[in-house]
């Protein structure tokens, strides 16, 4: 085969792709990031044995996983760039340490190459099955995955000035750990601490956010359009946001939300832009009608990003890690002034208005702080028995058919449950008209898949208020749907916290083996979905 690739639910046949990417990802370049996986881990390799943690290459550890997450970076020169910025990273904390009492290394902490040939050729040996051990090569991959996950949430705190050496060290203790035979419970325990370390990321990101654009709010999201030609915005990064919104005022220029940049909406730091108009369109797989209705240019913070038509392929921009061969890349921020976006605005102007899709409004900004302003609201709904359950349907939407599900399940569910939801999952049925309890709704939109914290912050809460023991006794269930490797670092910080019993779908991850869905069955009763009405029924019966 060519590549292997199965970090992400769409993955073919949920085997393997081995020719091309479902996502549109080529064998070169799903091979290059496998490369620079590779090097990751001979940075931490070295990395992990400094006396005190190395900032810069933590920091350049975050951003390349981040690079190689599902639907990011497609472009395989940006690829190599950070290629070879990782021999440099590497080298140097090498330098720093000497080589002394260091011979017994992995081959990915020593090698070393100049061009883009032998970084091809290289990549076709260290791929994801160069371990041969499918348990093993299972274990190694959910730890990366989360790894990714992880990364990514720092990074969006650094962004906003915000992070914590513990999770550069452990990203560095974890990706070199994978280099080793370590048995099986020792990948196990490993795995379990990414779900701790990831609970630590998702509180620093919430930290950050909060402090930066203050608590969301209960919102009313118009997702209709002006008459102004308008800038689309998508993907997850809320400093792009913030720029954007300040560089478009008075330019006669609107901006819009697209996918998971709608909870943007909530937060009262945005509220005061005039020309800030709501959302426009549903999740990140639409995006290929969507951008061409639009009319305006679209602006990709982070990854989402699908294969560009050409209807659109003229006025889309990339930032950050995110990228596309042929599409215009805006440079990072320099340290004393913001991103430039001049080129999209003057591009705006040209264009005629967004196409109306859709009429009305969406509602969220159930964060943690609007929702525990509620509590005794819902508590006491709760003990009323107005409330009989929570069902907890957050994390990603996507392409299958399958994903009809969950639409299906909030259409059937009793209207005495509550849904509490982050992520683009909830696109599946946040236009719904589901009603309320007693003025509380029936879908709780925390916000981006990034904002899931506010979900275990939320059911710790009511484990405290209600004065139970442990988290599984609360009237919750977790019925998730997965799709790339944000979605596994909050699957395994459920599993930190203690959370049994969640159910996964549409399909169980192709990268965990036989062996490794037992011990998650066994140790967390992790289960698939199945149909509907009886998912239904084991959720209200507790199970």
């Amino acid at each position: 085969m060519s590549m292997f690739c199965y970090q992400c639910q769409e993955t073919a046949k949920n085997e393997g792709c081995a020719i091309r990417g479902v996502c549109g990802k080529t064998e070169e370049t799903a091979n290059l990031q496998d490369l620079l996986i590779y090097l990751l881990k001979g940075i931490s390799v070295w990395g992990e044995k400094a006396s005190e943690v190395d900032k810069s290459s933590g920091r350049f550890i975050n951003e390349a996983l981040f690079a190689t997450i599902t639907n990011a970076n497609f472009d395989s020169e940006r690829i190599i760039a950070l290629i070879k910025q990782a021999l440099d990273v590497r080298d140097a904390a090498k330098a720093r340490l000497g080589t002394e009492g260091n011979t017994e290394l992995p081959d990915c902490a020593t090698w070393t190459a100049s061009d883009a040939e032998a970084f091809n050729a290289k990549a076709t040996e260290i791929g994801v099955l160069a371990t041969e051990n499918e348990d093993l090569r299972s274990l190694r991959e959910l730890i990366t995955y989360g790894l990714k996950g992880l990364a990514a949430y720092s990074e969006h705190a650094f962004v906003l000035g915000f992070e914590d050496n513990s999770l550069y060290a452990f990203v560095m203790e974890a990706l070199a750990a994978t280099t080793r035979d370590l048995p099986m419970d020792e990948l196990v325990a490993l795995t379990i601490k990414t779900g701790e370390m990831g609970v630590t990321a998702m509180a620093l990101l919430d930290k950050a956010n909060t402090a930066t654009y203050g608590n969301p709010e209960i919102t009313q999201v118009n997702i209709g359009v002006g008459k102004n030609p308008g800038i689309l915005i998508s993907g997850h990064d809320l400093k792009d946001m913030e720029e954007l919104l300040e560089q478009t005022q008075g330019t006669g220029v609107d901006v819009y939300t697209h996918g998971e940049m709608l909870p943007a909406n909530y937060y009262p730091a945005f509220k005061k832009y005039d020309h800030f108009i709501g959302n426009y369109g549903n999740a990140w797989w639409k995006q290929n009608t969507e951008f061409a209705s639009f009319n305006g240019p679209i602006l990709m913070t982070t990854n989402c990003i699908t294969p560009v038509k050409d209807a659109y392929k003229n006025r889309i921009f990339t930032t950050n890690t995110v990228g596309y061969p042929g599409v215009t890349h805006i440079p990072d921020r320099m340290e004393s002034r913001g991103k430039d976006f001049s080129a999209i605005i003057e591009i705006a102007k040209t264009c005629a208005a967004p196409e109306e899709i859709e009429t009305g409004t969406i509602t969220g900004g159930f964060a943690h702080d609007q929702v525990l302003k509620l509590a005794d609201k819902v508590v006491d709904a709760v003990k009323s028995g107005a409330v009989k359950r929570f069902v907890v349907m957050a994390g990603c939407d996507g392409r299958h058919k399958t994903r009809d599900y969950y639409k299906q399940i909030a259409e059937t569910l009793p209207n005495d449950t509550i849904i509490l939801t982050a992520g683009c999952a909830k696109f599946r049925y946040n236009k719904l008209d589901l009603g309320d309890i007693g003025g509380i709704p029936r879908v709780l939109d925390a916000g981006q898949c990034n904002d899931s914290y506010s979900l275990v912050v939320i059911a710790q809460k009511l484990q405290e208020v209600f004065g139970l023991d442990n988290i599984n006794d609360l009237p919750i269930s977790y019925d998730i749907a997965w799709y790339e490797q944000k979605a596994v670092i909050v699957l395994l910080a459920l599993l930190f916290i203690g959370v049994k019993g969640i159910r996964l779908g549409p399909t169980v991850p192709a990268f965990l083996s036989p062996a490794v869905v037992n011990v998650l069955v066994e140790n967390f009763d992790i289960k698939p979905i199945g149909e509907v009405q009886n998912d239904i029924d084991a959720m209200m019966a507790g199970n």
